[in-house]
């Protein structure tokens, strides 16, 4: 079978294909922010023994940033976030909201959710933006959240960890619903 693949074409035998692509297509990054989502019953983040963060019934999201990011990739993320249909319906099926429901949002930044590990055993986080970038994105990331729950007088609360710091993220997680965003 041959495919065509980023401009090449790529002859597949026996569910393998040329190595010379692989090696290319290896190196390409897809840099996006990323967004992991976990439905949960309650959660709450501690930073040197204190919490700081505390939510019930509601989603944590655990937000990546990287070089590439804007306010418009938080803008999305965020619209997400608040639109993602994972609370049960009268018939249980995934189909309200968080702005549905109610609840709450704990938002942690995560930097490591860029680990990579295409070569050796440590992770690289090479692709994760340094904080002096990520600090600004991630602060309007939590303002663009806060802003549509007040204006669309959404019943919701978001709680977030503190950036940069070592945390302790607790969580019972719901389901398990875990969902990974990408923008």
């Amino acid at each position: 079978m041959t495919l065509s693949i980023l401009g090449e074409r790529v002859t597949f035998v026996d569910g393998v294909f040329d190595h010379k692509l692989r090696q290319q297509v290896s190196t390409i990054h897809y840099d996006t922010m990323r967004a992991l989502i976990q439905r949960v019953c309650s959660a709450h983040v501690e930073v040197q023994g204190s919490t700081v963060g505390t939510i019930g019934t509601g989603l944590v999201a655990l937000i990546g940033i990287t070089h590439t990011d804007t306010v418009e990739e938080c803008r999305w993320i965020a619209e997400k976030i608040l639109s993602l249909r994972v609370f049960p319906d009268a018939d249980g099926k995934m189909n309200r909201s968080i702005s549905d429901v109610g609840g709450g949002i704990l938002l942690v930044s995560q930097f490591t959710l860029y680990g990579e590990l295409a070569k050796g055993t440590r992770p690289s986080f090479i692709r994760a933006a340094g904080g002096d970038a990520a600090r600004p994105l991630f602060d309007a990331f939590v303002g663009i959240m806060q802003d549509r729950i007040t204006n669309e007088k959404t019943p919701v609360t978001v709680a977030t960890g503190v950036f940069g710091a070592m945390m302790q993220v607790h969580l019972v997680n719901d389901g398990p619903v875990t969902i990974m965003l990408e923008r």
